[in-house]
Order: C-alpha cells, then structure tokens, then sequence
C-alpha cells in the first residue's frame, strides 16, 4: 500500500500513527499516511530560516526555471510516493478515488497547476510590479530611482490546505521563486496535489531542505498557524471570521461570487446564458470563483427556468466516466446534511427550487460511504431571503431579484462580481464596492481567471514588506 511519510524539511519520517485513506465508492484502502503531531512541527520550526537559507544559496531567476521544469514532471513524470513511483494517471485516478472528484477534473486541475508553473516568470512580473527579483535577495535595491528595502516576512509560508478542489494549490505556487520555504499541512482526503508538487520541485533541484510536510489532525494545523509567522488557511465562514484581524494570516473561504446583470442588458438575458452555466459548473462548484448567485432586477423566474433546463438533469456518473461533471462528498453526512440546509431554506416564502422538476428521485444520492448532490438553481424573490446568501460545494447557485441601484449594497462580501453592463454609472458603482474583491467588467466568466493578477491578496506583499531605505 502507498505510505505518505512526513517530510521534516525534505527527510521522510515515518511516523506510528496512520490514518487510512479508502475508494470512495468500494471501500478498498488506497493509502495510509502518518500523522504528526503539534509538537513535532513546533520542533521543526524552529529551524524555518534553514529553509530560507538553502534558498538564498540559488539566484531567484534560476529558481524559476526549476519549478518551470516542475511543473512539466508534475504533468508527465513517474514520481515517487512512499517506497513506488506514480505515474500522472496513478495520481489522477488515485486523487480521484479518496476526493470524489471525477477523473476528468482531477485531470483538468493538474493541466491548470502545470500552466501555471509554466509561466511563473510572467505571474512574479506582475505581482512584483516587474520589479528585479534580485531586490528580495539582496535586500535592497533601485526601484524606479528610488532606492527600497524588501524585508522578508518570514522564511517560510505556512499552509492549511484543504480537500476540496486541487486547483488552490496554485495559489502558494510563486513562494519558493522568492526564496521562502514552505510548510505544507494537507487536507485529510487530498494529500496527493501537494505531495507530487513537492517531489516534482526536489527533482527539478529545489533543495530538499526547504519544503515540509506534516499531514494531521486539527492540532497539526494550529501549530502551523502558531509557529509560522505568515501563513495561510482555507475553511468555512467560521475560519473567515475567526482569523479576519489576524495579519499574519491570510484566509481563503467561501467565494459568494456573483454574476450582475444591469438593467440595460438583462433583456438580452438569454446571450449570456452559456456564461452562467459554466460559472456554475465548472470543477463540479466546488472553487470559491464558482458562481453562487445570479442577480437581476427583472427576468428572474425565465433566468432560474432557464438555468435549471441545462443544469437539473446532470446526473452522477462513476468517477472514470469521461462525462462526469458532478463530484462525490467523501465525508460522511455531509451531503445529508447540505440537503436538509436547502429543504430548510425553501420552506420561507418567495423562494422557489427551479430544479426540482428535473431531479426525479430528488437532490440527493445517498450511498453508504459517499453522497451525491445534483445541480440545484434557487431563485429568490429578495436579497433579504435566507437562501441568498447560501453558498455550498456543489453546483448550487441563487437567481435572486434586486433592483439595480441596491445590488452592490446587498450582495455581501463577493470575491468575484462579473457585472455584464454597459452603463457607466452602475460600473462605477461596481468600481467602488469595497466588498467585491475581483472584478469582471463584461461579459466574463467568473472562473476564467488572468493568472498576471492575484488571484486573492497579492501573495508578494504578503510575504515582504517595503520599506525606506538609505545607504551611504
């Protein structure tokens, strides 16, 4: 059986607590991982500027070629995992297996990460504001006849990483170009995205010595947090709140990203209807740039009617199906438990289920380990309907009916807005909504991400701060 050993700064450890990780669908065991604990990673990291050290040994532009070349092993190399080596179709059928996600997307997800890699050069350039990368190294340099200093925040970037979708990995992707290390804590269902990464990053040459990898339970994950003076953390609404005033924490959770139609286009509707659908089907909705709400002032009950054709009558597929579009919940009740939340959710008035009509034996496939939800459109006579503001793991999303001037006061914290409009005064309004974090002004979708523009927060400022600087 495959065994994921802890990696203390690159060197296996192989630890006498394992967790088992089983096929979703047959219960056979996949793989076993050992766990650290929160005193081991608090040893570990006391030796974090090693980490920075082995990677100011090696000049940043060569950093980048090597997980360039990562990102091509990544893709196509047998790497090893435990005591054998995995092929890229091992890893998609094996990732497969333990996250519920068809093979397709975990095929699709390892392309998106590769393509990344591919062209780190450009994305440092634009989150550097093309600044020399030799200015992180040294310290100090000339920025546009100003001399600055750029002081490292930390040396390595810690990372509680989640199992829901492996496309948030390329989030962390540019850290090690810079020069700090990395402290990954994996996601219970999904240690395969960063595990591969890391062995595709060793032998592209990036020192050994500059990654960690301390698979765990919760304490894991706070000790991480506690130990790494930047990190970051993907959870829920409660982690959101919980770590809002925690600079040195850097959250990731729900998306509550939107689609606006303005007045001046919403009776065209139907032309951007293909843009909605993969918006909210793309990666089975499981990413926080998934649409969750459509909003418009008029045209509600034909935009969830219309929805729900194309989106209802999506069915699970086996995971190995090239057509599977739907993913599996791994975790016991959890899918139980998101239906009860919408069936609760529909009992108000002036909210109505689209998709009902479509679902013939209802939303929910329970099986005895897994559970599937099938694509369910909600629209809401009101911004103020419970079921607005509901956000989940699945192809879900709301078509609720506001009126233009309201939408950006109503529409909550919003990662990604595509306001399709061409009227000036309500793109300025989009244009000054501090609770919409990415904006797509047109006809956008909201999944199709510019890699040359963070993705959320700049991941350089984060990591070092400027400051003035002068040098006799």
């Amino acid at each position: 059986m495959i065994h994921f050993p802890i990696l203390r700064w690159g060197e296996p450890y192989r630890s006498l607590e394992v967790n088992a990780m089983s096929h979703f669908v047959t219960g056979e065991p996949v793989a076993e991982v050992s766990q650290a604990n929160g005193g081991l990673v608090a040893r570990d990291l006391r030796k974090a500027e090693q980490a920075r050290g082995a990677l100011q040994e090696i000049p940043c532009t060569e950093l980048i070629r090597m997980v360039q070349r990562a990102g091509e092993l990544f893709q196509s190399a047998d790497l090893p995992v435990g005591d054998a080596l995995q092929s890229p179709e091992d890893f998609v059928r094996q990732q497969s297996a333990t996250t519920g996600l068809p093979e397709k997307l975990c095929r699709m997800n390892m392309e998106k990460l590769g393509g990344v890699l591919a062209q780190l050069d450009q994305i440092l350039a634009a989150l550097t504001r093309k600044l020399n990368l030799d200015i992180f190294s040294r310290g100090f340099g000339d920025e546009g006849g100003v001399m600055r200093s750029y002081q490292a925040a930390a040396p390595v970037l810690g990372m509680v990483l989640p199992s829901n979708s492996p496309g948030v990995h390329s989030l962390w992707l540019p850290v090690v170009p810079l020069q700090v290390g990395l402290v990954l804590k994996p996601g219970p269902q999904e240690p395969w995205t960063p595990w591969r990464l890391s062995q595709a990053f060793f032998q592209a040459g990036i020192p050994r010595q500059a990654i960690a990898f301390y698979p765990g339970e919760a304490e894991v994950g706070a000790a991480v947090l506690s130990h790494c003076p930047r990190s970051f953390i993907f959870g829920g609404t409660a982690t959101v709140d919980h770590y809002r005033t925690n600079p040195a924490v850097q959250v990731h959770g729900p998306g509550f990203s939107k689609i606006l139609l303005g007045d001046d286009i919403v009776d065209n509707w139907e032309q951007y209807l293909d843009l909605m659908v993969q918006s909210v089907l793309v990666n089975s909705g499981r990413s926080c740039i998934n649409c969750s709400g459509i909003w418009a002032s008029r045209h509600t009950r034909e935009i969830a009617e219309a929805l729900a054709k194309r989106l209802g009558p999506i069915e699970p597929l086996p995971p190995d199906d090239p057509n599977a579009e739907l993913a599996a919940f791994t975790v016991p009740g959890q899918a139980e438990a998101i239906s009860v939340d919408i069936d609760r959710a529909l009992e108000q008035d002036g909210v109505e289920d689209a998709t009902a009509l479509y679902h013939g034996g209802g939303r929910l496939t329970s099986q005895e380990r897994y559970g599937y939800l099938r694509p369910t459109v909600i629209r809401c006579e009101s911004p103020q309907l419970a079921a607005a503001g509901k956000e989940y793991m699945f192809p879900y999303v709301t078509v609720v009916e506001c009126p233009q001037d309201k939408m950006t006061s109503s529409i909550g914290t919003t990662l990604v807005a595509t306001g399709i409009t061409y009227d000036e005064a309500f793109r300025q309004s989009l244009l000054k909504a501090t609770n919409i974090d990415r904006l797509n002004l047109g006809p956008i979708p909201t999944t199709q991400v510019n890699w040359l523009a963070p993705h959320e927060g700049n991941i350089v400022d984060f990591l070092f701060r400027a400051r003035a600087f002068q040098m006799a």
